[in-house]
């Protein structure tokens, strides 16, 4: 399935979209190299890595997010809190 990059979703009442639960699943998954996500992103939804990263990041945020997939949506929330330390 793909989308284009500012196509609106299906949004269930109080929902995520499903564009938005496609690119939790992504990040849910484990990947064997580099390029495989990439590759994954752009073929699977359709849009750039880029667009991908901008997309997961405003995720982290929303807590319809954090209510659909509580355990990726923390652990991305540690490792993006991490990343800001370092800075």
């Amino acid at each position: 399935m793909s989308y284009a990059p500012d196509e609106p979703t299906d949004t269930p009442a109080g929902g995520l979209g499903e564009r938005d639960r496609a690119v939790l699943a992504v990040e849910r998954r484990s990947w064997p190299g580099p390029g495989a996500k990439e590759r994954a992103v752009r073929e699977q939804l359709g849009i750039s890595p880029t667009r991908y990263y901008q997309l997961l990041n405003a995720l982290l945020d929303d807590p319809r997010a954090l209510a659909h997939d509580p355990v990726t949506v923390n652990r991305l929330r540690r490792v993006r809190d991490a990343r800001r330390e370092r800075r």
